[in-house]
């Protein structure tokens, strides 16, 4: 039909139109690793080169967001009826992964440094050179976050998470550091060192397993779910019952399959225009881009009740 061939020409130009996010976010990666890197070089602080090898996971991600993007905007072909929006994942799960092994890097080097104390140098000029290597970062953040979730795009919103948690640890570095000016405790960079590698340990889980969840294709969230039932109690007043409800997303897209048990007197043409009325009011009440199927049976039919406990969840 001529109005979801436009819908899916908009996803298109949407998912494109993303990957100006993900140059930006390579060039933030960049700036960061420069002045991050200069800090370090200048201090000698281990919580300071934790913080640049952070940066160099965001580059890794960033570069991966970008092609990512550029698959997941590809149209649907005959190897891939339903699209490419899944690719998303593996963009937020590969900078995961990359995030672990950049944190048993920083966990290494605190725990050496615990063990070889040295002092630090230079403290004033290294810190007025991660403040605004962080400043950047927040700035980034609040971008990708903001459009991640407006077009429903897990790789900007990992992404956004993950300059967010280099933010928060760059704020704990820097707290440690001054402390460290203040009372020459040269032990609190190590600690400080650690403490970051954990979180950053606890990040990189956390994207992992929601991008696993979307490669498993998991179940809309709850609020997703309500809104469908509330579109399903309206049909329930017009004779219409429901079983072998489904749902997933892939990114952006939302799939929901259903099948629709109406009145066996009812004319095709009428339980069709149903059906479609059904479903342009499940895509209104989603939002984004949603795909529904509808499969119409008969509700006198003891047959259509038997296909429930096949592979289905009423």
């Amino acid at each position: 039909m001529p109005h979801k061939k436009a819908e899916h020409s908009d996803l298109m130009q949407n998912r494109a139109s993303l990957t100006r996010f993900a140059w930006l976010s390579i060039s933030a990666a960049i700036a960061t690793i420069t002045l991050k890197g200069g800090a370090y070089f200048l201090t000698g602080s281990v919580g300071l080169l934790s913080d640049a090898l952070e940066s160099f996971v965001n580059l890794a991600g960033a570069v991966m967001a970008l092609v990512m993007l550029t698959v997941a905007a590809r149209p649907a072909d005959e190897s891939h009826v339903y699209g490419h929006s899944k690719a998303e994942y593996f963009a937020s799960l590969f900078e995961g992964m990359l995030i672990l092994g950049a944190a048993t890097g920083i966990i290494v080097t605190a725990i050496q440094r615990l063990l070889s104390p040295r002092p630090l140098e230079q403290l004033g000029l290294g810190l007025s050179v991660s403040v605004l290597a962080s400043l950047i970062n927040l700035r980034t953040a609040r971008i990708l976050m903001k459009e991640g979730k407006n077009r429903k795009s897990i790789t900007l919103e990992a992404d956004a998470q993950h300059l967010m948690t280099d933010v928060w640890t760059s704020a704990g570095i820097l707290a440690g550091l001054v402390i460290v000016g203040i009372t020459n405790w040269t032990i609190l960079d190590p600690i400080v060192g650690f403490i970051v590698g954990a979180n950053i340990v606890r990040t990189g889980l956390q994207l992992a397993l929601r991008s696993a969840s979307g490669l498993m294709d998991a179940a809309l969230p709850a609020s997703a779910q309500e809104s469908i039932q509330d579109v399903i109690s309206k049909y329930r007043e017009k004779g219409v019952t429901f079983h072998a409800l489904r749902t997933r997303q892939a990114a952006a897209r939302q799939f929901v399959s259903v099948h629709m048990l109406v009145p066996g007197h009812w004319t095709v043409h009428d339980a069709h225009h149903i059906a479609e009325d059904f479903e342009a009011d499940i895509r209104a009440a989603l939002g984004g881009v949603v795909t529904v199927f509808t499969h119409m049976e008969p509700v006198e039919d003891e047959l259509s009740m038997e296909d429930i406990f096949l592979d289905r969840k009423q």
